[in-house]
């Protein structure tokens, strides 16, 4: 009985045992349900945040990590300029800084590649960016959702190989894309940490305002990680341009992410004096005993002579240089910055006709006339506008018989630059005189790619011998844009023998499209000018000179007397100046000769040693056209540049990430011309050609038996004359390529509107440029053959 009340009791346990490790079995089976269920939604909560950030750093402009011009080869095995945007797991490829739609190449996916540096030849620094199984590394879809990218030349699908300009910008590139493949939402904040995550359940992660990086903390960021410390110690020496030869480097950013002054900011000071004469017909009334001075001038002349020998009386002298009276335009740039931003192609041209006509109607009082220029004198200045931008304007005398003035004119912030050089020429006939300035001003509205051409009226002064002694402006000017098709005719009349004061300074014109006419333009260049619209007949003021038009002249800005340089025109000339301001006549034309006579003594000594002046600003481009050395025609980049200030006569800009220059000149990226690759591959084929020649002579015996000492000598330095012809040749390559390009940037034909006339080929280099250089690229390869089969 005992035995089976055990049983009994062992049955009803075990069975007990059983239900409860059943029972224990299905709590943990429905718990690993449950679990499961909570990592699945887990799952797809964090793929929706993760997919959520990634588009927030795809379609936010302002989560970038770096971007910069890169050149990157293709499957051809050709280089290719483009541009790289580096997002937090994403680099994008556009064909230009707008990063729009048609502009984008490619995708590339770093959460798949890997980054090494690549050997080069070549200047500049070579990574690779590949996936380590050759797998394709592209996106499918653009930022966009764009499926085709823009046409380019073939890029490769498991890798890209790029070439940075420098090594300071090669490794920043490097550490950025390491950055970028290992953390690839480090610089993209999230509010998943302070936010719990079922709050979003089902719904993409928000990404606020709070959470998004500044410029400022993304160069903090990189400063405190030590990413480029290279560039630190590396000379800010860098090349814009994206040529061979040229090399680029990157200085350190302060604490506010902008990088320092590559030289010390000339001061400047502003400058207000400004003297109006009235408005109406300029005239000079002379005294009793200046009228003998003016006879001595007419014994000297003769109908249809040029007067530009002629030396003039201090009386009649304008207290400044002509290079200073030529920035007399630009006290209203402003209307130049509206015409860039305005999207109507009517409406820029009324702006630039306006700001045209009101660079004319500050006069000095009575009839005087500027300095003529000191070959080698410079002047500089600049325009504060409302909006903090800066008008710069750099001038030069480039030359003296004939007398040319060189300017240049840039504010990339506002988008505009404009380049000039005038040809000052005077006509006597008898009675009267005019002073023509022949030279055609271009102006480029940066941004849009567009560029305008303007020519000066001449100034007719009259009343020498009898009458009274008067100044107006005559002659038909253009304005045009063959980029738009919009031109403007305008004509500055001179006054008739009859006409009264409304017939005086008189100006009239119309604005063209081809050939219909959309608006007409009447009045006085000194007074009002009024514009008719032929398609509405609606009549407005174009430009009136009024105390309201002066109150908007802009401040200009000079440099102080104690910091000019000495061929500054101020400082030149100022004790002229201040001789006529306290009206010495004598001691004006004492300084004048002192003056004079120096420039002819240096002429003659020039002469004497059969050489040549070279203008310091400017030079001559293959076209015959004078261009200022430092031109920047990039567009303003306000991710990248902070303003532009000028030092030692060079207009440069201030910017965030690096500045660039080369031979502190800022050129622009484009593919090195191939007569100066052909050049350069036939020079060093010449420069081995010795080595090789005393290396195989030294080892075998037959070649020191074919040819006596002497005449090896006279063949090597034949050779070496050779080389040292084609090393010349290739420089001025060399030159003529930088010249062109900087016109990259320039609207297309400014570059073709020469090429017709002067023989160009390709790329801009002309017919017997390129004979010159194949026929020394002959000359040398037949010596190092000859030298080569002769010591085998």
């Amino acid at each position: 009985m005992n035995l089976l009340q055990r049983i009994a009791n062992w049955a009803s346990d075990n069975r007990d045992g059983n239900l409860a490790d059943k029972s224990a079995a299905d709590a943990a089976k429905l718990n690993r349900k449950e679990s499961y269920k909570a990592q699945r939604k887990n799952y797809r909560r964090e793929k929706k945040r993760v997919a959520s950030e990634l588009m927030n750093s795809l379609q936010d402009p302002a989560v970038i990590v770096l971007a910069d011009w890169l050149k990157v080869r293709g499957t051809l095995k050709s280089w290719t300029k483009l541009w790289c945007v580096l997002k937090p797991g994403l680099l994008l490829i556009y064909k230009s800084q707008k990063t729009k739609s048609s502009h984008w190449v490619g995708t590339v996916m770093l959460t798949s590649c890997q980054v090494i540096e690549r050997p080069s030849k070549k200047d500049g620094f070579c990574f690779k960016l590949f996936h380590p199984l050759e797998q394709s590394i592209w996106a499918p879809r653009g930022p966009d959702k764009e499926t085709i990218g823009a046409v380019v030349q073939p890029l490769p699908t498991a890798y890209l190989i790029f070439r940075a300009p420098s090594q300071a910008a090669g490794k920043c590139w490097m550490d950025a894309l390491e950055l970028s493949l290992r953390c690839s939402a480090l610089l993209l904040r999230s509010n998943s940490s302070t936010t719990p995550s079922s709050a979003y359940a089902g719904e993409p992660l928000p990404v606020s305002h709070e959470t998004q990086w500044s410029e400022a903390d993304y160069e903090k960021h990189f400063n405190e990680h030590d990413l480029d410390a290279d560039s630190q110690t590396e000379a800010p020496n860098a090349a814009m341009s994206g040529l061979d030869t040229d090399s680029e480097s990157e200085q350190a950013p302060d604490d506010d992410g902008v990088c320092p002054l590559q030289c010390e900011e000339t001061p400047y000071v502003p400058y207000e004096e400004e003297e109006f004469g009235a408005q109406g017909e300029q005239v000079e009334e002379l005294a009793d005993e200046n009228k003998s001075l003016i006879w001595c001038i007419v014994k000297q002349v003769r109908p249809g002579m040029d007067l530009s020998k002629v030396v003039l009386p201090t009386f009649i002298l304008e207290p400044r240089s002509f290079l200073d009276k030529l920035s007399d335009t630009y006290y209203h740039a402003d209307l130049l910055s509206k015409a860039v931003r305005d999207d109507d192609a009517f409406n820029r041209m009324k702006l630039i006709v306006q700001w045209y006509l009101s660079g004319f109607y500050k006069k000095p009082k009575g009839l005087k006339k500027p300095y003529n220029p000191i070959l080698g004198e410079t002047f500089r200045c600049y325009w504060e506008h409302p909006n903090g931008s800066r008008t710069f304007y750099i001038a030069e005398q480039v030359s003296h018989h004939p007398p040319v003035s060189a300017f240049y004119v840039t504010n990339r912030e506002d988008g505009f630059s404009i380049t000039c050089s005038i040809l000052a020429k005077s006509k006597f006939y008898g009675n009267s005189t005019s002073a023509v300035l022949e030279g055609t001003a271009t102006m480029t509205l940066l941004p849009r790619n567009e560029m305008y051409t303007a020519s000066t009226p001449y100034a007719h002064c009259k009343g020498i011998l009898m009458g009274t002694l008067s100044m107006e402006l005559g002659g038909k000017i253009n304005i045009e844009c063959e980029n738009t098709g919009y031109k403007t005719e305008l004509e500055f009349k001179l006054k008739p023998f009859l006409g009264g004061s409304e017939a005086t300074n008189v100006v009239v014109g119309k604005i063209k499209f081809g050939k219909e006419t959309l608006a007409t333009i009447q009045g006085h260049w000194d007074k009002e000018c009024r514009i008719k619209d032929l398609r509405t007949g609606d009549e407005t003021v174009l430009f009136k000179a009024d105390n309201e038009m002066r109150a908007k002249r802009l401040t200009r800005h000079l440099v102080p007397m104690d910091k000019q340089l000495p061929t500054e025109s101020a400082r030149l000339w100022h004790l002229v100046s201040e001789a006529i301001a306290n009206e010495d006549q004598v001691a004006a034309t004492n300084e004048k000769t002192v003056l004079e006579e120096a420039q002819r003594a240096a002429a003659k000594e020039r002469a004497e040693n059969d050489k040549q002046h070279q203008p310091a600003l400017f030079e001559l481009d293959s076209y015959g056209q004078w261009v200022y050395k430092y031109a920047d025609l990039r567009p303003w980049n306000p991710r990248n540049d902070v303003r532009q200030y000028e030092c030692d006569y060079k207009v440069l800009t201030q910017t965030r990430v690096s500045e660039t220059t080369a031979d502190e000149e800022p050129i622009i990226r484009t593919r090195q011309p191939m007569a100066t690759k052909v050049a350069k591959a036939k020079n060093k084929t010449l420069v081995l050609g010795p080595r090789d020649t005393n290396s195989d002579s030294s080892q075998s015996p037959q070649g020191a038996k074919r040819g006596s000492n002497s005449s090896v000598k006279n063949l090597a330095l034949a050779l070496e004359q050779v080389n040292q012809s084609l090393e010349n040749h290739t420089r001025q390559l060399n030159d003529i390529s930088r010249r062109l390009e900087r016109m990259q940037y320039q609207p297309s034909n400014s570059r073709s509107m020469y090429s017709h006339d002067h023989g160009i080929v390709g790329g801009g280099i002309s017919q017997s440029i390129v004979v010159k250089s194949l026929i020394y690229a002959l000359i040398g390869l037949t010596f190092s053959l000859i030298l080569r089969w002769l010591f085998k």
